[in-house]
């Protein structure tokens, strides 16, 4: 499951919440990103 952030309210949405309709359920807005993690760097020798 891909989590999405609404770009205006900047709320969580779930992957399953936008097959249904592609809007926020929070605001309406039709824009969003997905986060990305935090990267662990490894050190090569």
């Amino acid at each position: 499951m891909t989590t999405y952030k609404c770009f205006k309210c900047d709320e969580k949405i779930s992957s399953e919440e936008l097959e249904r309709r592609f809007s926020c359920p929070h605001c309406n807005s039709r824009i969003f990103y997905k986060p990305r993690t935090a990267i662990k760097k490894i050190k090569v020798k």
